[in-house]
């Protein structure tokens, strides 16, 4: 008798360490795709600041045309500044 119930919990154990992997798999998963997510996030934040330059550099070109007046250029220079 103490032999039939060795054999059968062995046949089993595989089962055991598959429920175990998946169990841990899905957190992981879930952290990975949490730190891509906020990764991506400060890359566009990153190209939001490389087109600050160059909105600057418009807004002086239509400052030299006399497109706008020197108060609306130190404005809107300071509203891009600060972001």
């Amino acid at each position: 008798m103490w032999m039939d119930y060795e054999g059968y919990g062995m046949g089993w154990h595989w089962l055991g360490w598959l429920g175990m992997a998946f169990f841990w798999l899905i957190p992981v998963l879930l952290v990975l795709v949490l730190v891509k997510y906020l990764m991506s996030g400060r890359r566009s934040n990153a190209a939001d600041g490389e087109k600050k330059p160059e909105a600057l550099s418009v807004l002086e070109e239509r400052y030299a045309r006399g497109e706008i007046g020197s108060e609306e250029y130190l404005q809107k220079r300071d509203d891009l500044k600060r972001g």
